[in-house]
């Protein structure tokens, strides 16, 4: 007996538009442009009308959009969106159908009133992000744990450091978690591009390079330089010079919430003259006593009230933001440690001015440059588009799909909960998605790092337990949705962990200690991405999820790509062939071709996996059409 079909039709027949060039004609517009944006109306739904409201100066105002032609399928209706303020925050409401009355905004379709919060976004702000990071893909690196060149046998070791051999385990017992070094170094790193260039890699994320007085370098002794032990100034420089060859970017990460409690500022300040300097007001003090980022005292916290500080971070040449970037430094952009506590304390919250003046300075000085925050948690309020380009976005893709796959028992080991993680279905895991990134703009989204793990947290291969295939799931996941998906050294051959430190160990350089499996599978999938502009810079739209599936499409104006992936075996989902024009004329760009009939195709499992289906409509529908400054 089989399993009756799960039709999926549903997500299909509602309305769709997203923040893409599939539905905006530009997604980054200068202020005063107006934009034309479109919306798919199925014609089942039965809409005779449309508006797009939005918010010029916070009043609401209603544009009407016009029928700009119909397809066997959708009606496709066309609007001019005023870019009045910086921000246009713009939703639909559809009239006619059964309940005469909707709206369609980022978290889908609503019979009802809703407030802002999820409405579409086109950002006006200045400096967009740079084309080349849309769609990119990022590799983090580590770097004591990457790769040893034999400059690093001559180096000798600081007072606080243990040596390690590149074969002993990782100490995770304090303090000698922070203290074992292996000596990987930038010239280990260099010797290594081949691995990345074969497995796709358009960003090297490199974690801090600064002196310090631990292996993670999160607490900097200086920004002046770069570490000697992973070989200096001249060796980042190699490093960047190399990757650019290869056609590869390269990221540097800087704290801007604090140093470490040996840096020169910081010894400055609390020297015995340190209240007479004007470094004291770099840092927070409290009674008599500097505040410390969450009380570890290596790392006392930066006080952004004083306009010198954030001078010397961002404004001044030689200054770290500055410094490192662009021709001169070799870098092509930051990610930002501990982003979303930048600028707060107590009654003190100027993280948005600091994000904004930290982009602004970076523009100036190196327009093609991009900037990431970590934020662990709810970055929607963070995000109002003039800031951070993007964030790790462990909030909306890496829990939820950890919720997904994870197994069974033990809680991971991270994200600071008092209470296990749920299991959910995959409704719950796309519903939780939605959530997060209908409250930003489309262009944070896709500038922002979908991750499935990182140097902080528990490996996926870890996470998954004894079904490695689970891995292949969340690559799937990762590589086909709309973001720069990020990978950590090593997730791509199969390294453990079972939590942050823990998962920091040395890069295995034999390959007979590899997952070749799992390295094929990372490979192909970033090909897949790689060689589609769907999957690349494509929208997006949820087809089906239920269970142990989710089925959701990429599309551009000339290309379509249907992904399918599966936790585990589930039966028979259909989904009508006249929903996915010209689908019939495809390929399997990843996975098993596509079981299809004359009147449906067909998605079943038989274990944990994915698909990718690529083709070209013929028929895709209208396309927004570039728009005048008002």
């Amino acid at each position: 007996m089989t399993d009756a079909p799960a039709l999926a039709p549903s997500w299909l027949a509602l309305p769709h538009h997203d923040g893409s060039t599939r539905y905006v004609a530009n997604p980054t517009p200068r202020l005063g442009e107006v934009v034309e944006v479109l919306v798919r109306v199925p014609l089942g739904a039965q809409v005779t009308g449309v508006h797009v409201r939005v918010t010029p100066d916070g009043e609401q105002e209603f544009v009407p959009a016009v029928l700009l032609r119909e397809t066997a399928t959708d009606a496709w209706w066309a609007a001019p969106v005023p870019c009045h303020n910086p921000v246009t925050n713009y939703r639909f409401l559809l009239v006619g159908g059964p309940t005469k009355y909707a709206w369609l905004n980022g978290s889908g379709v609503h019979h009802r009133d809703v407030p802002d919060a999820s409405d579409f976004r086109l950002v006006a702000h200045e400096s967009p992000a740079p084309e080349w990071a849309e769609g990119a893909v990022v590799y983090q690196i580590f770097p004591d744990r990457f790769g040893r060149s034999s400059a690093a046998d001559h180096r000798a070791l600081p007072d606080w450091a243990i040596p390690a051999r590149w074969d002993e385990p990782v100490q995770t017992n304090h303090p000698a978690v922070a203290r074992q070094l292996y000596g990987g170094d930038l010239d280990g790193i260099v010797e290594h591009l081949d691995h990345l260039v074969s497995l796709g890699v358009d960003v090297i994320y490199l974690t801090p390079f600064f002196p310090a007085r631990s292996n993670h370098r999160y607490d900097a002794s200086s920004f002046e330089e770069v570490d000697p032990l992973l070989g200096g100034d001249a060796a980042l420089r190699r490093l960047t010079e190399a990757a650019h060859a290869r056609g590869m970017k390269v990221m540097g990460d800087v704290t801007t919430n604090h140093t470490g409690a040996a840096h020169e500022w910081f010894i400055a300040a609390s020297g015995p003259d340190g209240k007479d300097r004007p470094e004291r007001d770099y840092y927070i003090w409290e009674d008599g006593d500097y505040v410390a980022w969450l009380g570890v005292r290596s790392l006392p916290k930066l006080n952004h009230l004083n306009p010198e500080l954030r001078h010397r971070l961002f404004e001044s040449p030689t200054g770290v933001v500055r410094k490192w970037l662009g021709p001169v430094g070799g870098l092509d952009g930051w990610r930002v440690d501990v982003a979303n506590m930048t600028g707060r304390w107590r009654a003190t919250d100027v993280n948005h001015d600091v994000a904004r003046q930290m982009r602004q300075a970076m523009v100036r000085h190196a327009p093609e440059a991009l900037v990431v925050g970590e934020h662990f948690h709810d970055y929607t309020v963070d995000l109002p588009g003039d800031g951070w380009h993007g964030v790790m976005n462990y909030a909306g893709f890496c829990k939820p799909v950890w919720n997904w796959l994870r197994e069974e028992g033990p809680d991971p080991m991270t994200m600071g909960a008092p209470a296990p993680l749920p299991v959910l279905d995959a409704a719950g895991v796309v519903e939780t998605m939605r959530d997060f990134t209908s409250r930003i703009p489309w262009q944070t989204l896709v500038h922002s790092f979908n991750l499935v793990g990182s140097h902080d947290v528990t490996r996926i291969r870890t996470l998954v337990g004894g079904d490695s295939r689970l891995v292949d799931v969340a690559a799937a996941l990762l590589f086909t949705m709309p973001s720069m998906p990020m990978l950590t050294y090593g997730d791509e051959i199969g390294m453990e962990g079972e939590f942050g430190e823990d998962g920091r160990r040395p890069m295995p350089w034999a390959e007979s200690e590899w997952d070749l499996r799992l390295l094929e599978v990372f490979r192909r999938l970033i090909a897949a991405r790689r060689g589609s502009d769907a999957l690349r810079r494509g929208g997006l739209r949820w087809v089906h999820a239920d269970g142990d599936a989710i089925v959701f499409l990429r599309e551009t104006v000339g290309e379509s790509a249907l992904v399918h992936v599966a936790r585990a075996a589930h039966g028979p989902v259909e989904v009508p062939l006249h929903l996915l024009e010209g689908v019939q004329t495809g390929r399997a760009a990843y996975g098993t071709p596509l079981d299809m009939t004359t009147v449906a195709v067909t998605l079943t499992a038989t274990e944990p996996g994915a698909r990718v289906w690529v083709w070209k409509p013929t028929d895709g529908g209208a396309e927004p059409r570039r728009k005048r400054e008002s």
